[in-house]
């Protein structure tokens, strides 16, 4: 029997396709493998010191209230396994209270002298060369500078400048360097951060592509143009592969589509639209996204901290549920329900999760027929949570009945040797 379409019919559709492979392939190469932190802390840049990560981690541990205390808030918050998780999270605020630090040279900063801010730039970068070389270095960690708006744009292009350039005379950059570039209003201020990030790796001998940068949508202009278009999503593109993530910015967004300040909020409607049209921008791109912050602190008197502390779990696992697996902290008592709420979430569904993916590994009959995307799904869930965490490989091993390269492979689509 003969083939319908004949070899030209074949290379016609091959031609008509080549730009939509060429589309898939740069546009959207999918999850890059690594490693997202579950959030990011920010802090003034003149106050970074090398012990902060292990101060604020002590400090949050000991406001809780030790081990006793972290389970009774955990059991307070009406989270799964409070005794487990109170030992997890402990072990983590001693081990890596800071996935990622931002070192703010902006909001939190101030406007300040010329020669002010360039001593503090230059204190920030030795600091955390210092810190680098000391194995005390989150993960993660670099400045947020001032927007390219025209009152702040060569202040904060100074700053940019100072801090890579003292960093490149202190060694080599920091593998988990993140810089953040805020108030982003138009695809030209993403176009102009490539420009300046290739003009300092010419300067400095450094591999192309090698400065890459956090957006930080905070204006509505970068969500919705007058042309009716969607820069946030054009800007990934326009970044030429040097957009790392979106950071959604909670106050100054909300302000400008005058939500009253009281009302402002992660959880407002025009922030979940925001983080909606965000969510789809990055899908597929390998650029990560993160939700903002809140400013009611736990800080004060302990009925303002419980308070606080039940606040902040529900945001974190609301945003969690929503497929955005990173946000800001802003306190240091921020952490013990920033990773409270972030292993409940790992941990609540891990029984669940490693059995259907043992199943489907394995080819054992169950109710359940996942296909390989939710198999994916499925890997990339507990991956995570073994990333910060919140799961062990002796349980991956336990419940999934495969070896952590594996469970790495299903959830990257990658083949494992």
């Amino acid at each position: 029997m003969s083939n319908t379409f004949d070899e030209s019919t074949l290379a016609s559709v091959e031609a008509k396709l080549a730009a939509t492979d060429r589309l898939l392939e740069t546009s959207y190469p999918g999850d890059t493998g690594a490693r997202q932190p579950i959030h990011t802390v920010y802090v003034p840049g003149d106050k970074y010191t090398v012990d902060l990560p292990e101060r604020w981690g002590h400090n949050a541990v000991a406001t809780a209230g030790g081990l006793i205390g972290l389970s009774s808030l955990a059991a307070k918050l009406k989270l799964a396994e409070p005794e487990r998780l109170a030992e997890l999270v402990a072990a983590k605020l001693a081990s890596e209270p800071i996935e990622d630090l931002r070192l703010d040279f902006e909001d939190g900063y101030g406007n300040r002298t010329d020669a002010e801010e360039d001593a503090a730039v230059l204190a920030a970068a030795d600091s955390v060369s210092a810190a680098v070389a000391a194995g005390k270095a989150p993960a993660c960690i670099g400045i947020r500078f001032k927007c390219f708006e025209a009152p702040t744009r060569a202040r904060g292009i100074r700053t940019l400048d100072l801090f890579i350039t003292r960093l490149v005379a202190n060694g080599p950059l920091p593998e988990g360097l993140r810089l953040t570039l805020p108030k982003v209003t138009t695809v030209a201020q993403v176009e102009s951060m490539v420009y300046l990030a290739e003009k300092l790796e010419e300067a400095h001998g450094l591999e192309a592509g090698r400065i890459r940068f956090e957006v930080q949508v905070e204006t509505p202009q970068v969500i919705l143009a007058a042309n009716g278009t969607h820069p946030v999503a054009q800007l990934i593109a326009s970044g030429k592969g040097r957009v790392s993530s979106l950071h959604y910015g909670t106050y100054d967004y909300s302000a400008s589509l005058g939500v009253a300040a009281g009302y402002q909020s992660m959880e407002h409607p025009v922030a979940d639209f925001a983080k909606d049209v965000m969510q789809v921008a990055v899908a597929g791109t390998g650029v990560e996204l993160s939700d903002g912050s809140t400013n009611i602190i736990p800080a004060g008197d302990p009925e303002n901290i419980s308070a606080a502390w039940e606040l902040h779990a529900r945001l974190v696992s609301r945003h969690l549920s929503r497929g955005i697996y990173q946000g800001w902290d802003m306190h240091e008592n921020q952490l013990v329900t920033r990773y409270l709420a972030t292993f409940a979430f790992f941990r609540e569904g891990l029984q669940a999760a490693g059995t259907r993916l043992r199943n489907y590994v394995h080819q054992i009959n169950s109710a359940i027929m996942d296909e390989p995307a939710t198999a994916r799904a499925l890997a990339r869930y507990i991956h995570r949570g073994v990333a910060c965490g919140a799961v062990t490989a002796d349980e991956v091993t336990e419940l999934a009945q495969i070896t952590l390269p594996e469970l790495e492979a299903i959830a990257l689509n990658r083949s494992h040797a």
